[in-house]
């Protein structure tokens, strides 16, 4: 199974990065097929009560869900790494991303997110690349 959480040196490496400005994180999501042995749980409602909690952190620290979408196909890549949901989450700065996920608050939400996640990919994005190829 795949890390839920950064490792010590990503959260390390985010915390050095410059944080000159807002930071979007992309975020791949993979729910488990279900959270409870008899099946009554989804995985996709553990994150739910994951995501309700988080989504009040997020706007309270001035940052925004920009965007979320099913994922239903894979256009490019490994059709059996395919993801449930995509989610882009805009904040101020790394610095309030990071006092976030330092919380208590935020530390008891995220047991309903590694309830409910089979996988995850989230990447750091800086806002203002011009064109593609400065990318």
């Amino acid at each position: 199974m795949s890390a839920i959480t950064p490792n010590r040196e990503q959260f390390e490496a985010l915390a050095a990065a410059p944080d000159d400005g807002p930071v979007v994180m992309l975020n791949l999501v993979k729910f488990v097929a279900a959270t409870s042995a008899d099946g009554s749980e989804s995985g996709a409602d553990a994150y739910g009560r994951y995501g309700d909690a988080a989504v009040a952190m997020i706007e309270a620290r001035g940052g925004r869900v920009l965007w979320s979408g099913r994922s239903e196909q894979v256009l490019i890549g490994d059709p059996d790494e395919g993801w449930d949901v995509v989610v882009l989450v805009e904040y101020p700065s790394r610095q309030a991303f990071l006092e976030m996920v330092s919380t208590p608050e935020y530390l008891e939400a995220h047991e309903h997110r590694e309830q409910g996640l089979e996988r995850t990919v989230v990447l750091a994005c800086s806002p203002g690349v011009d064109r593609l190829r400065q990318a």
